[in-house]
């Protein structure tokens, strides 16, 4: 009783001091109000008063889409894995045939795991015969013939899909196509006269309602509400990332269903949450409808989306790296590597090139540059507008088709024999690449500005300053040429792995 008179002693205190403090805000915020608006015109209320334009309920709208949402349901082979008791893993007990515990494990196991006690008293049938697992989401009609919109990943891998309608009705579903950049897919089923929705020609504003519909956790049918909490977001899942931000509540399952705007038109397609324990927690990301719109028109031209391609490695200008090269702007993408053989090297294109237009639209950053030459078909000739060497000048490319190219390094044998070069001021030590250009990392001090930077041991620093290195001397020259010009941090073009980067790295003045 004691404690419990103390709890709610110290709530009524914490209760209080937070009313206190809302009270001191308030008084505050009238006092600076008034030593800003004393020569000024007042305020009126009316002014600042925003209409509430919320809904009163969802049901017309709900009424209207929801049939035309579907819960996808998709079959796949999976590869069993067998627990036996031989010390790897798991351990299934070599239990009796008639031990009760094997058909609990038999029942109770999780898909695609097989607890037989090693396939005993099976047929070889049996023991051959394919597993299959059952995964499901949601999808939508876009037109009245039986297209419907779902993700990539939603099918990948499925052997068969079937679709659910709202009223209980199962149809095979055939997968015209996938685009697994932009995780969409476009499914076709027999028949006409499907209740369809169609695609939002207009971009929603943050703060604007929206509806999910879709198939959380099997249930299917399910609409929840909510707002558009941000756009344009980026979260690693592909090149492509525009996502819209949802705070709808949207749990597995609900993948490929579509986010309706007010007038019952899609703004965006269901495709990932974000969730430290998978279930949702207010902030969910859409496919814009834009996107949505490009990629499902070739689906169903062709089966397949084809893109321009422009085979560079690029990455953001930050701050350090404009200071490297003696800039102020920070838009455009860096070229960090041509790829050999790509539509840029054949044009011209060189690594530390910052392309800041395709034919006169700006660039602000290596997204931005990635969408614009994908919305270009292959075989198109573009115009980029470069900036090298403080000097801007524009280069024709002609584009090439997107595949699954990768980037490769020059590799050629080199007779430099030169000892290593400890650079104590940037906590490096190199010496000249045995297996090409430049000169390999051999070490990194700890909690040096180049173990600050990333460094790591087999790296290779290939250019400093807008220079080619090919020994610890020519790295050090750079550097202090760097220093005479008044830099504050050499831009240095280092490989890993086949990939090119650019690091601004202090110099050992700035310590």
């Amino acid at each position: 009783m004691t404690n419990n008179k103390n709890r709610v002693s110290t709530l009524g205190k914490f209760r209080n001091a937070l009313l206190a403090s809302a009270v001191t805000l308030g008084v505050a915020g009238v006092a600076a109000s008034g030593a800003i608006l004393s020569d000024t015109q007042p305020v009126r209320a009316e002014q600042v008063q925003v209409q509430n334009q919320g809904p009163a309920d969802f049901t017309d709208l709900v009424e209207k889409v929801k049939p035309a949402v579907v819960s996808v349901r998709v079959k796949s082979e999976v590869n069993p894995v067998t627990f036996q008791g031989d010390g790897r893993g798991f351990s299934m007990p070599d239990l009796p045939d008639d031990n009760p515990l094997n058909e609990f494990f038999k029942r109770f196991g999780p898909r695609g795991f097989d607890f037989d006690n090693n396939d005993r008293g099976r047929s070889p049938h049996h023991r051959n015969h394919p597993r299959f697992g059952m995964s499901q989401g949601s999808g939508f009609f876009i037109s009245q013939d039986g297209y419907i919109v779902t993700n990539d990943h939603v099918v990948e891998d499925g052997s068969e899909v079937t679709v659910v309608m709202e009223d209980g009705k199962e149809l095979p579903a055939k997968v015209v196509g996938v685009d697994e950049r932009t995780d969409l897919a476009l499914l076709k089923v027999d028949g006409d006269n499907y209740t369809y929705v169609n695609l939002s020609k207009d971009a929603p504003k943050i703060g604007q309602w929206v509806v999910a519909v879709g198939n959380p956790f099997g249930l299917g049918g399910t609409v929840t509400a909510g707002i558009v909490s941000a756009d344009g977001r980026d979260i690693g899942a592909g090149p492509y990332d525009d996502f819209i931000q949802i705070d709808a509540p949207v749990n597995r399952g609900n993948s490929g269903g579509p986010t309706f705007n007010m007038k019952g038109e899609v703004v965006g397609v269901n495709t990932a949450i974000f969730s430290p324990s998978g279930g949702n927690v207010g902030i969910a990301f859409a496919i814009p409808a834009n996107v949505v719109t490009d990629v499902v028109s070739e689906l169903r031209k062709d089966g397949s989306v084809t893109r321009g391609w422009l085979g560079v490695q690029i990455q953001p200008v930050t701050e350090d790296i404009a200071e490297g090269l003696g800039i102020s702007s920070t838009t455009g993408a860096l070229v960090a590597d041509p790829q050999d053989g790509g539509p840029a090297k054949q044009a011209g294109i060189q690594a530390g090139d910052i392309i800041t237009q395709v034919d006169g639209n700006k660039v602000e950053g290596p997204r931005e540059l990635a969408r614009m030459i994908a919305a270009y078909d292959p075989d198109t000739k573009v115009e980029l507008t470069v900036l090298r060497d403080g000097r801007e000048r524009t280069i024709d490319v002609e584009l090439g088709k997107l595949g699954k190219q990768t980037a490769s390094a020059d590799s050629q044998d080199s007779g430099d024999q030169a000892a290593p070069t400890s650079l104590e001021g940037l906590g490096l030590a190199v010496e000249p690449n045995q297996d090409g250009d430049g000169v390999m990392v051999i070490g990194v001090d700890r909690g040096s500005a180049a173990d600050q930077k990333g460094f790591e041991e087999g790296d290779v620093i290939v250019r400093a300053g807008g220079k080619a290195v090919r020994d610890g001397s020519d790295l050090e020259n750079q550097i202090a040429a760097v220093k005479e010009q008044g830099r504050k941090a050499v831009l240095m073009q280092v490989q890993r792995n086949g990939n090119s980067r650019f690091v601004a790295l202090p110099t050992d003045d700035q310590g």
